[in-house]
């Protein structure tokens, strides 16, 4: 009876354009080989100084700019809800 005893069939599938170098259906974004904050799970405190690290960096650091738009949008927040800014000056 040899029609009961049926083993799965084994496919040998390969997506078109793989290359052969490790898992094709592995996620993962382009840039994280080179960050540090990515990776293995670490201490809260490891992260926080890790991504402080990163961001005082030369490369990928923040930007000036940045900074400059968002005092100028909290300086106009303050003066939309009508904040007195006097308090921080002695008269």
């Amino acid at each position: 009876m040899g029609f009961l005893k049926r083993t799965n069939k084994k496919f040998d599938y390969q997506p078109r354009y793989y290359k052969g170098d490790g898992n094709p259906y592995k996620i993962e974004h382009k840039l994280d080989k080179f960050r540090k904050t990515t990776g293995t799970n670490k201490g809260l405190k490891t992260k926080f100084t890790d991504a402080i690290d990163e961001l005082k960096s030369g490369e990928g650091g923040l930007n000036k700019t940045i900074i400059y738009i968002i005092l100028i949008l909290v300086f106009i927040f303050l003066y939309i809800i009508d904040f007195d800014l006097s308090i921080f000056f002695k008269s």
